[in-house]
């Protein structure tokens, strides 16, 4: 068994070598958290912080009022954006050949696939290298579960707790920010 300090000097080696490895960082703001949601919304930065993508998506369902309270998106602003199966092609270039963090990763690819299928069209995602800066930061932060597990933290938690300055707007731009803030973080810990 894995204790917490191990766990955490674990976490900090392996953030440290995705650092050296220069990740991009991608996040995405969807319809909701449904099987049928989409993305409408999707950002990609690279180690320095220059945006490579950052562009609203035209979903085919709408936006629910309560999902915009919650990102700020509004059906009026994703009504002339591009849809998923015109951004996918300039997605996957940037992403191919590439090692991408992802604060929930598992979220963020579903809602990949559900945009893909919502748009009647098929992608793959094993062209590029992935990794969840979610359950890396649980490992780092140590707060062990019911179960045993390390308990995940929403990204603004993880921020407070790590007492990083950047807001977490829920905006792609904002959230893929604070996620290369955060990765710096635990990599400039000693392990």
């Amino acid at each position: 068994m894995v204790t917490t300090v191990q766990a955490r000097r674990n976490a900090i080696l392996k953030a440290q070598e995705y650092l050296r490895a220069r990740p991009l960082y991608l996040d995405t703001e969807t319809t909701g958290l449904n099987p049928l949601d989409e993305i409408v919304e999707i950002c990609i930065v690279d180690h320095a912080g220059e945006i490579l993508l950052n562009s609203l998506v035209r979903p085919t369902r709408p936006i629910p009022p309560d999902v915009t309270r919650i990102h700020g998106i509004t059906n009026q602003m994703v009504k002339d954006a591009p849809a998923w199966s015109e951004l996918w092609p300039e997605v996957r270039r940037i992403l191919t050949g590439k090692q991408v963090g992802i604060y929930n990763a598992e979220f963020d690819l579903k809602m990949m696939q559900q945009s893909s299928r919502a748009n009647r069209m098929l992608i793959d995602q094993t062209s590029w290298e992935r990794f969840c800066l979610m359950r890396l930061y649980a490992s780092f932060y140590g707060q062990v579960g019911y179960r045993g597990e390390y308990r995940w933290q929403r990204l603004e938690d993880a921020a407070r707790q790590c007492q990083i300055s950047l807001q977490n707007t829920h905006r792609a731009l904002d959230d893929t920010l604070l996620a290369r803030a955060l990765l710096e973080y635990m990599a400039s810990q000693t392990p």
